[in-house]
């Protein structure tokens, strides 16, 4: 039987850095104010001219290099992004996949928001398990600052830009396998974090009038309980149904929105202090990118080590949830 893998990580920040007190010369906040409610310090914005599928490239690249596998081996893209390249088509998976030089891959892009990473990841696991691929290219991406409106104080203090790549590859070895993962969604909440023009949903005619709706427009409360909520149950779930106890956790890795979300869910979950990866303070919230970033700081910090098990745990508009039990699977060190 194949079995998936996650061999290796990636990432790529852009180079400006737009700290709090630059915010605060553009809308009624400061530096304190947004430290308390989120704990984000500063975020990286993308050059005007640097696109979603340009940090992907950079990402997956050094994911790539990491694997031990030639880029020739990849036979499938998969890129998470709610800011792709283009607003239909092509995918940004496909740009990415010309850029790397890959050929003939299977290349698309997938919308779960700030859950991408996670349902890209089960992608993978799901095609490589039944024998159609063997190495997997997963890509987190986000030019979230194309899609935040920086009048508004409620959103544009939280988001960043950024990508996280990982190689997911096929093996006969159980131990080095991704143990499970788990993914759901509920449309019913879809309007507490959305952006509500652009689509087939908003008149043509009415787009010109109500471009702000083509922005990220968030309830921050609601969304907050239905958070805690939900990722502390899903979390819970996953390690009873494989029985693992929170302890037996390396790495708690969850989606870096908000302090005070991954400190509610990891208090909820008994995790200890230096089980939790927190990167939220220098990345803000880069959506599906996020989880791929973290992992990559622990592992280009030495803090990542082959056969150590990570627990990955997102929540994004859909709205979407999802959560993973991965050990750390790099080829030859295992």
């Amino acid at each position: 039987m194949a079995y998936a893998a996650f061999r290796s990580i990636g990432a790529y920040v852009p180079q400006k850095v737009l700290t709090n007190e630059d915010l605060a010369e553009m809308v009624d906040t400061s530096d304190d104010w947004i430290t308390k409610r989120t704990g984000i310090k500063e975020r990286h914005i993308a050059a005007k001219d640097e696109f979603t599928s340009d940090m992907g490239v950079k990402a997956a690249t050094k994911a790539i290099e990491r694997s031990g596998i030639d880029k020739s081996q990849i036979d499938m893209v998969v890129c998470a992004t709610i800011s792709p390249d283009y607003f239909c088509m092509p995918s940004t998976a496909t740009i990415i996949a010309t850029k790397l030089g890959i050929k003939n891959a299977t290349a698309f892009d997938i919308s779960a928001a700030c859950t991408g990473f996670v349902y890209a990841l089960s992608i993978a696991k799901a095609f490589i398990e039944s024998g159609m691929k063997k190495n997997v290219l997963i890509i987190g991406a986000e030019k979230l600052s194309s899609i935040t409106d920086y009048s508004d104080r409620g959103t544009c203090i939280l988001f960043g830009d950024g990508a996280g790549s990982a190689v997911i590859s096929a093996t006969d070895k159980k131990e080095e396998a991704i143990i499970d993962v788990h993914t759901g969604a509920d449309g019913e909440y879809a309007d507490l974090l959305m952006t509500p023009n652009g689509g087939s949903g908003s008149a043509h005619d009415e787009l010109e009038n109500e471009a702000a709706g083509c922005f990220m427009q968030m309830k921050g409360n609601e969304t907050f309980k239905v958070a805690v909520r939900t990722l502390t149950k899903d979390v819970k779930d996953i390690l009873e149904e494989n029985n693992i106890k929170s302890e037996d956790i390396k790495h708690f890795i969850p989606h870096q929105a908000n302090y005070r979300i991954i400190k509610a869910v990891g208090d909820a979950l008994k995790m200890r202090e230096d089980q939790v990866v927190l990167t939220v303070a220098k990345y803000g919230n880069t959506s599906g990118a996020s989880i791929p970033m973290a992992i990559n700081d622990l592992y280009e910090a030495g803090n990542l080590k082959a056969g150590e098990l990570m627990l990955l745990d997102a929540f994004g508009g859909g709205l979407t949830w999802g959560s993973a039990l991965v050990p750390f699977s790099p080829i030859g060190n295992v």
